[in-house]
């Protein structure tokens, strides 16, 4: 659920902080106090692309941030957030948050880490559920209302599994598109091949060896410098006549002499001993180093025409060794498709053959499967519609099957070479189109929602579905802005029935103008304009039983005893 949204310097929001319930919450106010900047602020949180224009005047940044609580949602969450590189839950909490400012610079963080806006929405489709006044337009699609058949009869798993054929037979429909090609570009695809592969075995590369080899270079093409250098150091230390051991010599003979005179100075004589050890080991080590080197122009040649190999084969097939020896690797598996090109298409015919035979299978099951829900879904839709004002309604779901021959339509040639047609039946959702149909009055034929032009008749029949489907919807929260529009008298009551029926399987956040709406809620807000030190600003307050009472009268059209006697009636 969503447990604490924040919102600082948008629009007419200064800093406002909103603590919500379970259940039903709902928020209330005159037209233009700001209940539309609460939603605004959750899009935008949830990845919205953001208006600079919205950020507060005299403000040069805007945040808004959103905590929910998702022990619902721990494993399928965790893996998503493991995915996606960012940090755990702590103690269940979710906290998505988004900055932009009046320069235009955008950040979004989850969990304090920074993150893209893509993954931002993606996260947030987990999360809401949002319909505004029109978002039910949604339902006017194929797709959508597919989707929701399929959730009711809880089919999501067998669509999948059908989709996953789907995919894996357009896998094989594309290895066998590149071997299907005429003699001139199949001789140009396997001389390529031949020489990528021949080129790349050839250097019999190992993945780590760029590195040794270019060091290698270094010490080769520097060898004359490092023994010019080497042997310098050599003759400083001990080959000329003012060498460092030989001075060294000098001053042991005077130390030698200072000791005898005073036995104090022995001290000096061994640290002059010692120094003049760590001499002798540097002449032995440069000597031994000199002696390594080695000034060898045909190794040198030989080592940079492997270096420029290496470099060659990276600009051609890869920007590290490994690329490179992959590339290889797969171009030996599509040169030996293609040596076996006969045999290769005989072995995907085959697996095309038996996965259209599960296609086939699958999809008229599925479809079979949505025949049985149909009925079903079409009376619970109907008796939720009935509650909603709709007594003498109809709703209905027509379904076309595209596909349910025995056989998949296919052309075989002379070469055993079988060209599938492009056929609608191999939709990753099955065979299946439906449509919603719609009949509000007694004696009227049902006609699609699409063909209904009433946007409050297309809303009542969402809330219907909506209800119908809340226990199978995992996302937790749903938000419902003003979508009780065009309704009034005992069906704007069944609106707020439903909306708490809702509430009690997930949170329900909604924006009304209707008493009868906001009355059953389990929290009650209400959005209010106030001038401060000049400055208009929106503020929201959860209200008492006390202060809905007085709310609610003013819904219905005043502070009069009558007005609040109804509202009062309205709570209990």
């Amino acid at each position: 659920m969503l447990t604490t949204l924040r919102i600082k310097n948008l629009a007419l929001v200064s800093d406002l902080t909103l603590e919500l319930q379970p259940g039903c919450n709902v928020i209330t106010g005159e037209t233009g106090a700001g209940k539309s900047i609460i939603l605004g602020a959750l899009n935008l949180v949830l990845g919205e692309r953001a208006d600079r224009t919205l950020i507060r005047s005299g403000e040069e940044s805007c945040s808004v941030e959103a905590v929910f609580d998702v022990k619902k949602l721990r494993a399928p969450l965790k893996s998503f957030l493991e995915e996606n590189g960012l940090e755990p839950c702590e103690d269940y909490q979710l906290v998505l948050k988004r900055t932009f400012t009046s320069a235009g610079t955008n950040r979004q963080f989850i969990n304090g880490s920074a993150t893209t806006l893509a993954t931002l929405a993606a996260i947030g489709e987990w999360l809401v559920d949002m319909h505004g006044p029109h978002d039910h337009q949604s339902l006017l699609h194929a797709a959508k209302q597919l989707a929701i058949l399929d959730a009711f009869g809880g089919l999501e798993k067998e669509r999948e599994s059908f989709g996953e054929l789907v995919r894996r037979r357009a896998v094989l429909e594309n290895e066998k598109a590149a071997l299907i090609v005429d003699e001139k570009t199949y001789a140009q695809q396997l001389d390529l091949l031949r020489f990528q592969v021949q080129e790349i075995s050839a250097a019999r590369l190992q993945p780590d060896e760029e590195k040794s080899v270019e060091e290698e270079f270094n010490r080769a093409s520097n060898a004359a410098k490092l023994l010019q250098l080497s042997q310098a150091a050599l003759e400083a230390l001990s080959e000329s006549d003012n060498s460092l051991l030989t001075q060294s010599g000098a001053v042991g003979r005077v130390l030698a002499e200072l000791q005898r005179v005073d036995s104090g100075a022995a001290n000096l004589v061994e640290l002059h001993a010692q120094a003049t050890g760590t001499l002798r080991e540097l002449q032995t080590g440069l000597s031994r180093y000199a002696e390594k080197v080695d000034v060898d122009p045909a190794r040198l040649a030989e080592i940079e025409e492997r270096l420029n190999l290496i470099h060659s084969l990276k600009r051609k097939y890869g920007a590290t060794l490994a690329e490179v020896i992959a590339f290889g690797d797969e171009a030996k598996q599509k040169l030996n498709a293609l040596e076996s090109r006969d045999a290769e298409l005989a072995r995907i015919n085959s697996e095309l053959e038996k996965l259209e035979a599960e296609l086939l299978s699958a999809g008229k099951k599925l479809s079979a499967a949505r025949k049985k829900v149909i009925p079903q879904l079409a009376k619970a839709v109907g008796k939720q519609l009935d509650d909603l004002g709709f007594k003498q309604s109809r709703f209905d779901v027509a379904i076309k099957t595209d596909f349910v021959g025995d056989e998949v339509t296919s052309l075989k040639s002379k070469e055993n070479q079988r060209l599938l047609t492009s056929s609608p039946t191999f939709r990753p959702t099955g065979f299946d189109e439906i449509e919603f149909q719609f009949a509000p009055n007694l004696g009227e034929p049902a006609k699609p929602l699409r063909a209904i032009a009433s946007s409050g008749e297309i809303a009542r029949v969402m809330l219907a579905l909506k209800t119908v489907l809340a226990a199978e919807d995992e996302i937790p929260v749903l938000i419902f802005d003003e979508v009780d529009a065009n309704v009034g008298g005992e069906t704007a009551n069944a609106v707020g029935e439903k909306m708490k029926q809702i509430a009690a399987k997930r949170q329900v956040l909604c924006i009304t103008h209707l008493p009868q709406v906001a009355a059953p809620a389990d929290a009650h807000y209400v959005v209010t304009k106030q001038v401060k030190h000049g400055r208009t600003l929106s503020e929201i307050t959860l209200l008492d039983k006390k202060s809905r009472v007085t709310e609610l009268a003013r819904m219905l059209g005043g502070q009069s005893d009558a007005a609040r006697k109804h509202a009062e009636a309205l709570l209990k």
